[in-house]
C-alpha cells in the first residue's frame, strides 16, 4: 500500500516507520517546505493527516475532491464535520477521522461510558477528568477527553454538560462536569478519570508510553479504509 504523510513531525515520523515495519511505502510527505498543494496526490492510495487544526479542513478537501481516502488524526476541526459529510457525499469519497487512534484508548472509551451508566444512580459520587500532554500540544481539552467528557454526559444523568480549564480544575455548576488540561514536557498523553465521594474514590487512567500506539492505529485504519466509501471512526476499524 502506498500512503501519503501529511504532516511530517513526530507522528509523521512514528508512523512512517510503522508503515515500513507492515511492508507499506510512503508516496509523498507533506509539510510546510513541501505543501499539498505542489504534491500529485494520485501517488498514493491512501493519505493520513496529521498536522494542525487550521490546516485540517483543506487537506480534506484536496484529499475528497481526488478521490484519495483519507485518514485523519488532527483534532479540534470537527465544528467542520458538517461540511465535510457534504463534501463526501458530493465526491463519493471516503475519511476515517478518530480523537485518538491508540487500539488501548478506543477500548478506554468504552470502559468510560460503561462506568458513567454504572455510576448514575450514585450521586454522592463527583466525576471529573484530568488530562496531560506534552507542551506542544495545541488544542486543550484535547481530542480525546472531548470523546471522553461526552461519554460521561451522554450516559450519566448527573451531568449536562462540561467545562474545561488549564491548569487547574475549573468551578463547576450543577450538572457540570469539570475537565483539567495540563501541558508537560515529553508527556505522550495520559487520560484519568476519577469518581470521588466522601469515603472513596474509583478511577480508571489511560496513559500511553510513547506514540507507537497512535502510529500502528493510525496505519491499521489507512488499511481499513482502502477500497471503502464513506465516513468512519476507529469503532469501525475495531468493530466496538
Amino acid at each position: 500500500m502506498k500512503i501519503g504523510l501529511i504532516g511530517y513531525g513526530k507522528m509523521g515520523k512514528a508512523i512512517e516507520e510503522i508503515a515500513f515495519e507492515r511492508g507499506h511505502t510512503i508516496a509523498f510527505r507533506v509539510n510546510s517546505e513541501n505543501p499539498i498543494e505542489q504534491v500529485n496526490l494520485s501517488l498514493a492510495d491512501v493519505a493520513i493527516e496529521f498536522s494542525q487544526p487550521v490546516l485540517a479542513f483543506q487537506h480534506i478537501e484536496a484529499c475528497v475532491t481526488q478521490q484519495l481516502p483519507i485518514v485523519v488524526g488532527t483534532t479540534a476541526w470537527q465544528e467542520q464535520l458538517p461540511e465535510v459529510i457534504d463534501l463526501l457525499e458530493a465526491n463519493d469519497g471516503s475519511l476515517l477521522h478518530s480523537s485518538n487512534f491508540s487500539i488501548g484508548v478506543n477500548i478506554f472509551f468504552q470502559l468510560n461510558e460503561h462506568l458513567a451508566q454504572l455510576m448514575s444512580p450514585y450521586k454522592e459520587y463527583e466525576a471529573e477528568i484530568e488530562e496531560i500532554h506534552h507542551i506542544q500540544k495545541l488544542d486543550a481539552p484535547s481530542g480525546t477527553a472531548v470523546v471522553l467528557a461526552d461519554g460521561i454526559v451522554q450516559n450519566n444523568d448527573q451531568y449536562a454538560s462540561w467545562i474545561c480549564s488549564q491548569g487547574q480544575p475549573p468551578v463547576t455548576t450543577a450538572q457540570q462536569l469539570g475537565v483539567t488540561a495540563i501541558r508537560l514536557p515529553d508527556v505522550p498523553g495520559t487520560h484519568i478519570i476519577r469518581y470521588t465521594s466522601e469515603i472513596d474514590t474509583i478511577t480508571i487512567t489511560h496513559e500511553a508510553h510513547n506514540r507507537k500506539g497512535f502510529a500502528l492505529g493510525a496505519v491499521l485504519a489507512a488499511e481499513f479504509l482502502v477500497n471503502k466509501k464513506g465516513l468512519f471512526t476507529m469503532r469501525d476499524v475495531l468493530s466496538l
